[in-house]
This record gives C-alpha cells, sequence and structure tokens, in this order.
C-alpha cells in the first residue's frame, strides 16, 4: 500500500480511511486538552501553591498558544509539508504534555502548557484540510462525520475525562494520559499520511506577518481569557492590550495584502461561503462551548455535584453527538446543507429554551434529555456547515481556509464564555436586588417564614439572638441560590435567541451538497 499521492487526486482505497482516523485522533487530542483542565483547577491550585487568578493561565496560556497558530496552520503546512508538520505538531504536543505532568511549580506548567497550544494550534485545521484534499467531494460528507465526532465531542469528553482522572489518580495524568495516545497518533501518520512533495522554490518567510497576527490574536484572546478578572475597561492592563492589539491588526491586514507569499492568506475570504462561514462558525463556537461552561458551572455550585459526576452528566450528549454525526455523514451530500444547519439552529435555540425551566431542585433527569438533545442538534449545525463553508473552495485554498473557519469557532467559543461570564454576573445582581425588594417584614410569606425557622432554632436551644442570625443567613443564601438559577436561566434564553438570530446568516452559504466525484 503506498502511502504517495500526486496532489492534484484524490487517495483511493482503504488508506484514505485511515487517513481519516489519524486525522481526526490528532485533532481529538488538541479539543480534548482546551477543556480538560478545566475541572483540574482546585486540585492544581493546592498542590502548587498558587491563587486562582495566577493558576487561571494554565487554561488562558493554552488557549492564547493555540489560537495564534491556527490561522498560521496553512502557511506552516505549506512551507515544511503537511506531513512533516502535522507529525511535528504531534511530537511536540505529546511531550509538552508529559513536561506539563512533572510540572513542580506553577511557572513550569504555565509555560509548558503555553508550549502545549503551540504544537496543538495547527493540529486541527491541518487535520481537517488534509481531510479535503484527500477525499472527493461525493465524499466528504461520511469522511468529515468520522473527522468530526472527535472534534465535536471532545467539549464533553474533556470534562468528563478530566473529573474522573483528577478524582482517581490526581490532576498530572490530565497530561499524562497524552503519551499513549499520541505515540499511536505518530506512528500511524507516519504510516498513513501521504508523502510531502518537494517544493521547487520555498516561500520567503513573512516575518513581518508572523509577528503581527501573534500579537495581534494574542492580545485579543488574552482580553477574552483574562478580562473578567482585570475587570475589562476599568484596567489599564486591558486597554493596553485593546490599543496594541488594534494597531497591530491593521498592520497584519496591510502586511498580508501587499505581500506576495503572506503568512496567512487573506485573499481567501473573497469566497462568500468562507466569509459567511465563518462568521457562522465563531456564533456556532459560541453556542458549543458557552452552554458546556455553564452547565458544569450550575451542576457544581448550585447541584453540588462533583467533577466525576459533572463530567458523566456530559457524556451521553457526547454520544449523541458522534451517532447522529455518523449517520448525517452518510446523507448530508445529498441535500442542501443549509437546511440541516437551520434545523440545528431551531433544534438548538429549543434545547435551550427548554433548560431556561431549571430550578434548585432540578437533578440528572431533568437535565439528561435536554443535553442529549442538545449534543444531536449541534451536530445538524456542525457537518454541514463545514462542507459548505470549504467544500466549494479550490483544493490549493483550503488550508487557508480551514485555518479561518477554525479560528473563527475557537474565537467565538472565547469570545462567548467572557460574554456570558459577565452576563451571569451582571443577572446576577439583577436579580439580587429584585428579590431582597420583594422580602420584606410586611409580605406574609415571608413573616410566616421568620417565624418558622425562628422557632426552629429556639427549640434547638439557641438564643434568639443566635436564632435570628441563623434564620436570616439562610433568607440570604436561598435568595443567592435563586438569583443564580434565575442567571443561568437568562444566559440559555440569551443563547438561545442568538442562534435563532444567526438563521438569515445561512443564505450566504453555499448549499454543501455533492458536487460529483
Amino acid at each position: 500500500m503506498s502511502s504517495a499521492v500526486d496532489h492534484d487526486d484524490y487517495v483511493q482505497g482503504a488508506l484514505k480511511w485511515l487517513i481519516v482516523i489519524t486525522a481526526a485522533l490528532g485533532a481529538m487530542l488538541e479539543v480534548i486538552d482546551t477543556s480538560i483542565v478545566n475541572v483540574a483547577i482546585t486540585s492544581i491550585q493546592s498542590s502548587l501553591g498558587a491563587t486562582i487568578s495566577e493558576v487561571g493561565w494554565v487554561v488562558s496560556g493554552y488557549s492564547i498558544a493555540n489560537v495564534i497558530l491556527i490561522p498560521l496552520s496553512a502557511w506552516l503546512g505549506f512551507y515544511f509539508g503537511r506531513k512533516t508538520y502535522f507529525i511535528f505538531s504531534l511530537i511536540g504536543f505529546t511531550l509538552a504534555s508529559i513536561l506539563c505532568g512533572f510540572s513542580v511549580n506553577l511557572a513550569m506548567l504555565v509555560i509548558f502548557r503555553i508550549l502545549q497550544g503551540l504544537f496543538g494550534g495547527g493540529l486541527l485545521a491541518k487535520g481537517q484540510s488534509i481531510i479535503f484534499e484527500t477525499f472527493p467531494p461525493h465524499e466528504q460528507g461520511l469522511a468529515q462525520a468520522m473527522f468530526g465526532v472527535g472534534v465535536i465531542a471532545g467539549p464533553a469528553i474533556g470534562p468528563t475525562l478530566g473529573g474522573y482522572l483528577t478524582d482517581s489518580l490526581g490532576w498530572r495524568w490530565i497530561f499524562f494520559i497524552n503519551l499513549p495516545f499520541g505515540i499511536v497518533a505518530i506512528l500511524m501518520s507516519w504510516l498513513f499520511l501521504p508523502k510531502d512533495l518537494p517544493r521547487p522554490v520555498l516561500p520567503k518567510v513573512d516575518w513581518w506577518g508572523i509577528i503581527w497576527i501573534a500579537v495581534s490574536i494574542g492580545c485579543l484572546q488574552t482580553i477574552l481569557a483574562e478580562g473578567q478578572e482585570y475587570d475589562w475597561f476599568n484596567s489599564n492592563f486591558i486597554k493596553y492590550l485593546v490599543i496594541v492589539g488594534s494597531i497591530t491588526f491593521i498592520l497584519l491586514i496591510w502586511q498580508e495584502l501587499r505581500t506576495r507569499s503572506p503568512a496567512v492568506d487573506l485573499r481567501v475570504l473573497r469566497y462568500r461561503s468562507l466569509a459567511a462561514g465563518s462568521i457562522y462558525s465563531g456564533i456556532l463556537g459560541m453556542g458549543l462551548y458557552g452552554p458546556l461552561f455553564i452547565v458544569p458551572v450550575f451542576a457544581q455550585s448550585i447541584l453540588g455535584f462533583s467533577a466525576t459526576q459533572t463530567g458523566f452528566l456530559l457524556a451521553p450528549g457526547a454520544l449523541s453527538s458522534a451517532i447522529v454525526m455518523i449517520l448525517l455523514g452518510k446523507i448530508s451530500d445529498r441535500f442542501d446543507g443549509r437546511i440541516f444547519i437551520a434545523l440545528g439552529a431551531i433544534g438548538s435555540a429549543v434545547v435551550l429554551f427548554s433548560l431556561a425551566d431549571i430550578t434548585p431542585q432540578t437533578g440528572t433527569d431533568s437535565l439528561f434529555w435536554p443535553l442529549v438533545m442538545r449534543g444531536g442538534v449541534t451536530v445538524l449545525m456542525f457537518l454541514p456547515l463545514s462542507l459548505a463553508t470549504l467544500g466549494s473552495l479550490p483544493k490549493q485554498d483550503i488550508p487557508a481556509g480551514s485555518g479561518f473557519y477554525n479560528l473563527t469557532r475557537q474565537l467565538g467559543g472565547a469570545l462567548g464564555i467572557a460574554i456570558l461570564t459577565n452576563l451571569l454576573e451582571q443577572r446576577m445582581a439583577f436579580h439580587m436586588v429584585i428579590l431582597r425588594s420583594k422580602i420584606t417584614p410586611y409580605d406574609l410569606a415571608t413573616s410566616q417564614r421568620l417565624y418558622e425557622l425562628n422557632g426552629f432554632f429556639q427549640s434547638q436551644g439557641i438564643d434568639f439572638t443566635s436564632a435570628q442570625q441563623k434564620t436570616l443567613a439562610i433568607i440570604e443564601q436561598t435568595i443567592r441560590t435563586q438569583a443564580a438559577v434565575l442567571s443561568y436561566a437568562d444566559i440559555f434564553r440569551i443563547v438561545g435567541v442568538i442562534f435563532l438570530c444567526s438563521i438569515p446568516l445561512i443564505f450566504f452559504l453555499g448549499e454543501g451538497k455533492k458536487r460529483g466525484s
């Protein structure tokens, strides 16, 4: 079985499916590590003696480095060869993971997480472009479905796996677990990915483009990741980042449009399907990562779930995504993909509106089916959107297009989490004011509840003053809990409305269906 293939032809036989599995495994490693650390933050904090703001850089450092590399992946793959670059990224990612696990202080962990993010940045976009370049259009649906199983299930698998490993073996194992899978992915890449064809002339390195994109995207991702911690524009640090990021972004556009061999090819945005699809990808990122951020917070802070319980709460949704992804892959090239995207947007809105009915008594049974349905309907957008955005691009422009597409989804997820976190605090403060205004001694229900609690505490031998203090503390805690629940419900409704408002963008996309063999 030969792995060599002319770049103008598509891979034939069983080899092409092995390429899908190889690319999907590499991308899945990167996606899972985006969220696997979230449930281990408390353990890392206590183990390394760090504050919560300091340990936050374990997450932020990875995401910032990751996002910087995504748009550069097309150029890096062209300069070094897509197989060489993919294998190099896997090796670096695996080694950085091991170094993260052996870190003895926070500084080491943050540095190695940044390295992990840099090496992992190209795995997702490059893996997707490899598949588009490997399969003919009429087979893209099933191929992208197999690839997408890991990508879309990863955000749910990460917390599940991370919670189990943290509770059972310790936080270091969330990094050590990458070693066996990384080795398998490296070997499969070496065996199955097509050989890199020699380039007659290597392109000139666009150093200024690399610098401008690193600084501008780095500033944006830092603002999104750390804005809440620094109180947004009340912080000079955030203001400086906005200024530097804005200037370097303008310089980036100027540099990339005037150079013959740009590090980031902005010219691919001339394709209407890519421009519209990238915008919609940002919305999808917000819808994909936003609820997966809110649900675990609700489960742990309101329902009292452990990290492992929270992870298993999300697992059925990941399984649902995988099943629907494979089924959809078999039929997606027969229909206009925009129909599935619209159904997915409407279905996601319905699920989010149903999640808005949560109460402090909501349990696993009440969350199970909405989360399973969410996993399925999200796929209705994810797979057809990839095909509608990238499927009509010329083969030579797919790597750059894939970089943009995946970048917007990652940034959409970061933007969504930043916005939703800020909104959550604002809505909680709002509901606290409203609820407190209704809790007065003149309200019959309130008076009755105060009387009952006071009587109960005094019957336990507690003096009148202490009983009153305990009663007021319980009332205050009840108000805070109810305000939090109402705030989470507001967030679900807001994301649902965003999905509904995004539907008009669908008309700017390509059909994403079969174009021939």
